[in-house]
């Protein structure tokens, strides 16, 4: 069975798009559109501007979100999943690739999401931290003992978590990782603490969006980052994504669900291969690819 998984924040490059583009008219009339969705020309941010200028989160989530779905639509008849998932941005993408979101629809929430979270990191310092090589136990144990707001974010492979919470919380936590022999915990270039209680003031925002959006019936199962198993009702999808913002993304846990329930051939839609590396590590004799343009 073939799974398709949408990469989140941190995929972004200078020039990604630029391709699908030139080449495609369907992608032209897609990007052009989101252009005037967004109020801004995205698309001159994403094909020539800075690494700078595409960092900002306003920027960077619809534009990994673009994308990805984009390339998906360009795919045509070719675009076959028969389950669907996506690491914390990417879920939107992935919605969109099973039907329950339209492409206006999605893009929509994102910025929503991305101009919610932006606000939510300028009211408190905040940031977040990947640890590499403890136990997950160890690191939720950690994050427990630890004073102020400090919590497991991203369970993106065994051996690999992001924590999230405040600047103080993360630095003292790093310190203990360390001394619990962590190979590394260091901080993360990102500018507040994403899926932690942190959130709470974006996660607000974002619910009264999604609520007043339409959500379809999809045509395969997503994977949601909160539950990490099969979910296929339009409403249960509202309220995990809702969730999300201030849950932990569990990649490891979908990816292994995924296989569980016959998985064999992971293909990653959007910029980087980010994705296909974590499988890896999850699920070594599973197949990786990125997606191709005829």
């Amino acid at each position: 069975m073939n799974a398709y998984i949408f990469p989140g924040q941190g995929a972004q490059f200078v020039g990604m798009g630029l391709d699908l583009y030139e080449k495609y008219p369907l992608a032209q009339e897609l990007f052009e559109k989101a252009n005037d969705i967004l109020g801004f020309r995205i698309t001159d941010i994403m094909f020539e501007g800075t690494p700078e200028d595409l960092k900002q989160t306003k920027v960077t989530q619809p534009a990994i979100y673009l994308h990805s779905v984009i390339m998906s639509k360009v795919m045509g008849d070719t675009f076959k999943p028969d389950m669907v998932a996506g690491h914390s941005l990417g879920e939107f993408s992935a919605l969109v690739a099973n039907g329950t979101l339209t492409f206006e629809d999605g893009l929509k929430l994102v910025s929503q999401r991305a101009m919610a979270m932006q606000e939510a990191c300028e009211m408190q310092s905040s940031t977040m931290a990947a640890v590499l090589g403890l136990e997950d136990a160890v690191v939720e144990k950690i994050c427990a003992e630890t004073e102020g707001v400090v919590v497991a974010a991203n369970y993106n492979c065994p051996g690999q978590l992001v924590i999230s919470g405040d600047v103080d919380a993360i630095t003292i936590a790093c310190e203990k990782m360390k001394e619990a022999g962590a190979r590394r915990a260091l901080l993360l270039p990102v500018g507040g603490a994403f899926h932690s209680p942190l959130m709470e003031p974006a996660r607000e925002k974002l619910a009264a969006a999604i609520e007043n959006t339409t959500f379809s019936e999809p045509r395969c199962p997503i994977y949601q980052n909160v539950p990490t198993t099969a979910v296929q009702n339009a409403e249960e999808i509202k309220k995990n994504l809702i969730s999300q913002l201030t849950a932990p993304v569990k990649w490891t846990q979908s990816v292994q669900n995924m296989v569980a329930d016959g998985a064999t051939l992971f293909t990653e839609v959007g910029p980087g291969k980010v994705l296909q590396g974590l499988v890896k590590k999850i699920h070594k004799e599973s197949e990786t690819t990125s997606a191709v343009l005829s």
